[in-house]
């Protein structure tokens, strides 16, 4: 698939400090793409650099073919960004916030109308269009700054922290929104701390750490990173067997012991259970739970910022 991000060395000094080090991605159109990182590492920085807010030290980008730095309002033409704070227009109606927002983008009035209809009753505003923000809660002024992002028709949607702080209702709402717009061919860029969310909507993502790209791919491969840290997690009524005969379990790379718990590490987690549950059944043991174990995106994530023993300070 075409790119509609392209990165090429961008960088940004503040000073003598290095915020964003000679970075590189690209972005498929159509892709949900998550970028993470811990704070400090870079994250907002780049966001800001291609959403036009900060101008790059070095290097540039594209959007949708437009550099940033040579042709900063074509690339912006192209967005609809919402940041992790909903800066909403507190004294104006839910239905002015959206109206206002498409008139700044040039939308046609009876576009603009129609659009606004749609999204408002898609995020669950519609009742409130004459409501003043004020009046709303963080989740619906999310909602709201989803709408204002949308009604101009962007084809790239830049989420920093959609679903920061929300209740689990409005958080499920968004999620649900931005995997049925990306269905619709939205491309969308997603910084998120919710490694969870990450996993579960992003076809890939990148993880930044201390300005640098440490590694960019589909969670699944990314979890392959940490692959032997594959574990069977079993848990034996009365007597359970000893280390040397767990040991001698097929593909049985160590065994530690937390408590009553075991953890059998293994790259062939699924194998191993059914050699334990053979042993269990020869040896007249009783398993009292039993589960196979694979490392996380967050484990992986811990893993790729933590690796110096040092996480990325603010």
């Amino acid at each position: 698939m075409s790119a509609v991000i392209e990165v090429r060395s961008l960088t940004r000094r503040f000073g003598d400090l290095i915020a964003v080090d000679h970075v590189q991605f690209e972005v498929s159109e159509g892709e949900v793409f998550g970028f993470l990182g811990p704070n400090g590492a870079g994250k907002t920085t780049t966001v800001r650099m291609l959403t036009g807010v900060l101008d790059p030290t070095e290097g540039t980008a594209t959007i949708r073919g437009h550099d940033i730095r040579k042709e900063s309002l074509g690339a912006r033409e192209h967005l609809g960004i919402v940041p992790e704070q909903a800066n909403v227009y507190l004294d104006l109606s839910v239905w002015r916030n959206v109206m206002l927002m498409a008139e700044l983008h040039g939308v046609a009035r009876a576009r603009r109308v129609k659009e606004a209809e749609r999204l408002l009753g898609l995020l669950g505003l519609g009742e409130r269009k004459k409501q003043k923000a004020r009046a709303l809660s963080k989740g619906l002024r999310q909602r709201l700054m989803l709408c204002s992002a949308l009604v101009s028709g962007p084809e790239i949607l830049f989420l920093d922290e959609p679903t920061s702080g929300l209740d689990v209702q409005s958080a499920r709402l968004i999620r649900q929104i931005v995997r049925d717009l990306n269905r619709d061919g939205l491309t969308v860029f997603l910084t998120t701390h919710n490694m969870a969310e990450a996993e579960e909507i992003c076809d890939r993502v990148a993880i930044i750490h201390k300005g640098h790209i440490a590694a960019i791919d589909t969670p699944d491969q990314l979890r392959q990173i940490l692959a032997a840290n594959q574990y069977v997690e079993v848990t034996f009524e009365g007597r359970g067997p000893q280390d040397a005969e767990l040991l001698g379990l097929p593909d049985m790379q160590r065994v530690a012991r937390l408590g009553e718990r075991l953890l059998l590490y293994t790259p062939h987690p699924g194998r191993t259970a059914v050699a334990l549950a053979g042993l269990a059944d020869r040896d007249g043991l009783q398993v009292r739970d039993l589960s196979t174990r694979k490392p996380s995106l967050e484990d992986v994530f811990l893993f790729l910022t933590q690796r110096d023993g040092q996480e990325a300070t603010p």
